[in-house]
């Protein structure tokens, strides 16, 4: 596995792959590297030739009042499992690599960056598409690789691919979760472990959610209204939002007439988690 530091090695790596005729397949982390992360390798490898996978925790992503700062850094475990899971490559730039002195230049996808998180985070995704976009230029993957937990996101790369033309196909995988429910995530690590107990009311207001809903209930919202009633009732959780919309395009579908989706972001203490069900119509 070799370790790449700057742009013009990993893209130089990527040529020679696809000159020899081998399909390479990208996974995009911010590192702090999980089962959901490894999910994605394995799903990388089980598709493609040669897999490539970046660690960069992006600075354009986080608000000021955000945890960048603190965001948990694990490089030389992380580059353990990947080496563990048969990666060829590990992208793995500074932010002066990644944003040179003055750079000023951003890539914003309209409209649907200001929903669901980009509504109470405003910036983020700005911050997202721009490093994306940058590292798909960088990587010149054939694939690349996303959970199917950071929904939004999801929808918002798929569309600036579209929009701009990129080369690269966008495969989404599974959410992966706990024995309990919780969706893996990095900032599951801030939890202490009455937190972590409390984080599992975002997995049961969906589950809510999705029992009404296959009871027959197709008003959205009423459905978020069941879901917001199990919120309600941990003391230690904060509903940020709860919102059914459509997958593709983040629109609120009053009516579930097709496959929708239901988003929600909450804080536990300090720490802000997100997950996801989708229904299908």
């Amino acid at each position: 596995m070799k370790i790449l530091k700057a742009a013009a090695e990993m893209r130089a790596a990527s040529r020679r792959t696809r000159t020899g005729g081998k399909r390479l397949g990208f996974v995009p982390t911010m590192g702090a590297l999980h089962q959901g992360h490894l999910s994605l390798v394995q799903a990388a490898k089980a598709q493609s030739d040669v897999v490539a996978v970046s660690i960069f925790v992006n600075p354009t992503q986080f608000g000021p009042q955000e945890d960048f700062a603190k965001y948990p850094r694990t490089f030389e475990r992380d580059c353990a499992l990947l080496e563990k899971e048969g990666v060829e490559f590990v992208f793995a730039p500074s932010v002066d690599e990644m944003y040179p002195n003055g750079a000023v230049t951003y890539v914003i996808v309209e409209r649907l960056s200001e929903k669901l998180c980009g509504r109470s985070r405003p910036g983020h995704f700005r911050g997202v598409t721009t490093v994306v976009s940058k590292l798909f230029h960088i990587v010149e993957p054939d694939w690349a690789f996303f959970g199917q937990k950071d929904a939004a996101q999801v929808a918002i790369i798929r569309r600036m691919v579209r929009d701009l033309d990129m080369p690269v196909e966008i495969v989404v995988c599974p959410i992966v979760r706990q024995p309990d429910g919780l969706a893996m995530s990095s900032r599951n690590t801030y939890l202490d472990p009455q937190q972590r107990k409390s984080a599992l009311v975002l997995y049961r207001s969906l589950m809510r959610v999705e029992e009404v809903f296959r009871s027959g209930e197709r008003n959205s919202a009423k459905l978020i209204s069941a879901g917001k009633e199990v919120i309600a009732q941990e003391a230690s959780a904060r509903l940020d939002y709860l919102e059914v919309v459509d997958p593709d395009n983040l629109d609120f579908m009053p009516v579930i007439s097709a496959d929708a989706l239901v988003a929600m972001a909450a804080f536990v203490g300090t720490t802000r988690l997100i997950d996801n069900v989708v229904l299908k119509a």
